[in-house]
């Protein structure tokens, strides 16, 4: 009797269950603050001047807002395509650690590498988050399913959404418009802020907000690098010297 009931279901039924509690997982409170970014984000991409298609694709393809923003920041500033893309590179190298502790989670004993090399495509912030608390409550082997239900929904709605809100910038009025430019830095800002666990982190976000604006007057190619090289050297002296303090 015991041996029956653990049977499981069958196995397209169960995987398209599981599919489906990915989906469900992806539409929750970290999912529509993500959503609200992408709106800021298309009016950002139409008001610089890039193409429904243009935005759409980099929504899909990119698939970081960070990276996304950085990309539209190099081509405007007239930096070279393979400029551009080495900034989107050190922009998104953040995702390899988080890609790093996620993939051996979702590993199951059948499961394949190029699954993982696809479902790494749908490791962002939001559902890396939603996957490191949700994920050891996913049996192993429905673990991949899970995960491509939660990351393919968080793309594809938000690739959607934005092609949505691009068609309708225009017609909003200037002050909406202009709110929705300032949702994406907002989004980055307060959930960064909240997520810190060091007051390094803290120091580093403060640096930027003071470093950003300067170095744009006066090095504008170059003002993002600029501003996180010089902010996060002051904020790891920072961490060292806390360290040292506690430390005695």
């Amino acid at each position: 009797m015991s041996g029956a009931a653990s049977i499981p279901p069958p196995w397209s039924h169960n995987r398209r269950r599981w599919y489906l509690r990915g989906v469900g997982a992806a539409y929750s409170l970290p999912g529509w603050i993500l959503a609200t970014a992408y709106v800021g984000f298309a009016g950002l991409a139409k008001e610089s001047g890039f193409t429904l298609g243009e935005t759409v694709f980099m929504t899909a393809i990119v698939w970081a807002l960070p990276a996304n923003v950085v990309l539209i920041g190099g081509i405007l500033s007239g930096a070279s395509l393979p400029w551009a893309a080495f900034g989107v590179a050190l922009s998104s190298f953040r995702m390899m650690p988080m890609v790093v502790a996620l993939m051996p989670e979702l590993k199951g004993k059948r499961t394949r590498r190029l699954t993982l090399y696809f479902l790494s495509h749908f490791v962002a912030v939001t559902s890396w988050v939603l996957a490191m608390e949700r994920v050891r409550g996913v049996p192993r082997d429905m673990r991949t399913v899970w995960f491509l239900g939660l990351g393919s929904t968080l793309l594809v709605t938000n690739t959607v959404l934005v092609g949505i809100v691009y068609l309708l910038v225009g017609s909003l009025p200037a002050p909406v418009t202009a709110a929705l430019l300032f949702l994406t830095p907002i989004y980055f800002l307060t959930s960064l802020w909240g997520s810190a666990r060091e007051g390094a982190a803290h120091v580093a976000m403060l640096c930027g907000l003071v470093l950003g604006p300067i170095f744009h007057m006066l090095w504008p190619r170059f003002d993002l690098l600029a501003a996180g090289l010089v902010g996060g050297v002051v904020a790891f002296a920072f961490h060292r010297l806390t360290a040292r303090r506690v430390g005695r």
